[in-house]
């Protein structure tokens, strides 16, 4: 780990305790509808309805489990939540946590958290909601990625230069997503309290600002400039014998006896191919004396760029939520945090370390359990063993999830315009 990765780090973990708080913790137990609002942004019938469910593997119990479940596919989720407003400007570092468990492949959809400045009406809550931060799994086909968005200050969306990876492969057992958002103007993103790469800087690893430098308009390239490193050899000539001709008449095609000229024209024999041909002639290529390299133009300072040591800030911070698209719904949200405390952070860790071991265990009984009746059945069946009953095939018909449904681009609402990027 490199001295700035440590001090990063150290830093992360110095938040004062007179002054921790949690700003908003959410374990959907009893009385979350209160807390939470359903967006009517896409219209009810496009939506998901509210609900709840700890699916399959319990970590703890079933009400305790219990996380924001996507029941229906191809369908939006959208819900959110407030909290009293505050900014992170005084806030050494700020955590973001929450899990997603995913019943399915949801084959193309998002699991990520938006979290923004307090919004007029939650029931509008989608797409067109400004927010400070994105950041979650996203995934359509062979596409998937962990985002991580930042809105800098003029309002505009910056996905980070390089992707993080996707995590959310494994089906039924929750994952942790943390991000702390620390005043050194670096983050940190944790994935089931492990440390993804290394510390990022806000202003290195997202276009936040202008950049410091800029094309000078003024440097033309000169034009006599050369930048073809290889030329043609003025001294190879094409030998007089060289053949470029690739067809020629057969010249053993005999006009037939019963042709006749006036009805069927002037007899030409047939073409074949020229046996002498030896495809185009090119000269040998030689290093051109000329060649100066690719020309690039000169850079200057960029009289728009701004350094900011504040781009870790936030002005207001007042709402959470899930704004999501997914083909194949079966998603869990569950224990969302905001807070500065770091204690707070270890004992979230802890709790779902637990958690994740016992949803472990379970899966595998079962993955052991599919694995021995897959292999009982292949050595039983023989070569028909994939044949069912009534002699078809094993493959799922389209109700069952064996078809590609309508629709199913990435319409992700989250992505930023062309423009942005």
């Amino acid at each position: 780990m490199t001295a700035f990765s440590k001090m990063a780090v150290a830093t992360a973990t110095l938040a004062t305790a007179a002054n921790a708080k949690v700003y908003f913790s959410e374990d959907f137990s009893k009385g979350w509808e209160d807390r939470w609002t359903a967006s009517k942004w896409k219209g009810e019938e496009s939506m998901q309805k509210m609900k709840t469910s700890a699916g399959k593997y319990i970590g703890a119990s079933e009400e305790e489990d219990a996380g924001l479940y996507s029941e229906e596919d191809s369908k939006f989720l959208g819900a959110s939540a407030s909290f009293p407003s505050f900014s992170n400007e005084d806030i050494d570092a700020l955590h973001i946590m929450y899990t997603a468990k995913y019943e399915k492949d949801l084959e193309c959809g998002g699991g990520y958290v938006k979290v923004g400045p307090k919004m007029d009406d939650a029931t509008q809550f989608g797409d067109p909601t400004k927010y400070n931060i994105m950041f979650g799994p996203d995934k359509c086909g062979y596409n998937s990625r962990t985002h991580l968005i930042f809105t800098n200050k003029s309002g505009k969306n910056v996905l980070k230069k390089d992707d993080l990876s996707y995590f959310q492969d494994t089906i039924g057992v929750s994952t942790l997503y943390h991000l702390a958002l620390l005043k050194n103007n670096t983050a940190i993103m944790k994935v089931n309290g492990e440390m993804v790469g290394s510390p990022m800087e806000l202003e290195k690893d997202w276009e936040l600002l202008e950049p410091k430098e800029i094309a000078d308009a003024d440097d033309k390239k000169p034009e006599t400039w050369v930048e073809e490193e290889m030329m043609e050899d003025p001294e190879d000539k094409k030998p007089e014998d060289y053949v470029e001709v690739k067809e020629i008449a057969d010249p053993d095609a005999k006009q037939p006896d019963d042709w006749d000229v006036e009805e069927d024209g002037e007899w030409e024999a047939p073409m074949k191919a020229n046996p002498d041909y030896k495809g185009d002639w090119e000269a040998k290529k030689v290093k051109n004396p000329d060649f100066k390299g690719e020309w690039v133009q000169k850079m200057k300072a960029n009289p728009d760029y701004k350094e900011d040591d504040k781009l870790y800030a936030f002005k207001d911070f007042g709402f959470i939520g899930f704004d999501l698209w997914q083909v194949k719904a079966g998603s869990i949200f569950d224990n969302v945090m905001i807070t500065d405390d770091e204690k707070v952070v270890k004992e979230q860790e802890d709790k779902f370390k637990a958690r994740k071991e016992k949803e472990e265990e379970q899966k595998k009984v079962d993955d052991d359990k599919a694995a021995e009746e897959a292999a009982a059945a292949g050595g039983a069946g023989g070569e028909e063993g994939g044949m069912g009953e009534d002699g078809e095939d094993g493959d799922m018909d389209d109700e069952e999830g064996g078809g590609d449904p309508e629709g199913e681009e990435d319409t992700s609402p989250d992505e930023p315009d062309d423009e942005d990027l």
